[in-house]
């Protein structure tokens, strides 16, 4: 989850680049993370308790897959940092989460909910970051 560049594994991610000088991601970068910014996180929090059957479980997910790569990208150049792969280590015991392919779809929740993202997706709200 995302609210103007900070928030969740985003904000995670931004921290420790701080900390460490670089905007690192594990591996080639390839790997997939999905992503839903908080005010559409909270409507579909809404429509699931309106709408939903109790007990089910439901994908809250705007961004289907970026590739870390290009959230790394996008934090580096708001920072001014370099950008390159970093052991999985970097991240601690989230380190094997980050580095693993993460693709999730929403299209049931979508369709049964009548859910529909209205706010900026990830790397557009990265751009929030401040330097």
């Amino acid at each position: 989850m995302h609210n103007q560049g900070a928030g969740g594994f985003a904000g995670l991610l931004t921290g420790i680049a701080r900390q460490t000088g670089v905007s690192g991601y594990p591996g080639d970068g390839e790997q997939r993370w999905p992503a839903v910014h908080a005010l559409d996180a909270a409507v579909l929090l809404r429509l699931a308790l309106e709408r939903a059957p109790a007990g089910s479980v439901w994908h809250a997910v705007a961004d289907e897959g970026d590739r870390v790569r290009d959230i790394a990208a996008v934090i580096g150049r708001r920072l001014g940092l370099p950008v390159e792969s970093v052991p999985p280590e970097t991240y601690g015991p989230l380190g094997p989460i980050f580095a693993a392919d993460q693709p999730s779809s929403s299209t049931r929740t979508r369709r049964t909910l009548g859910w529909e993202p209205k706010h900026p997706r990830l790397l557009e709200d990265l751009e929030n970051i401040q330097p």
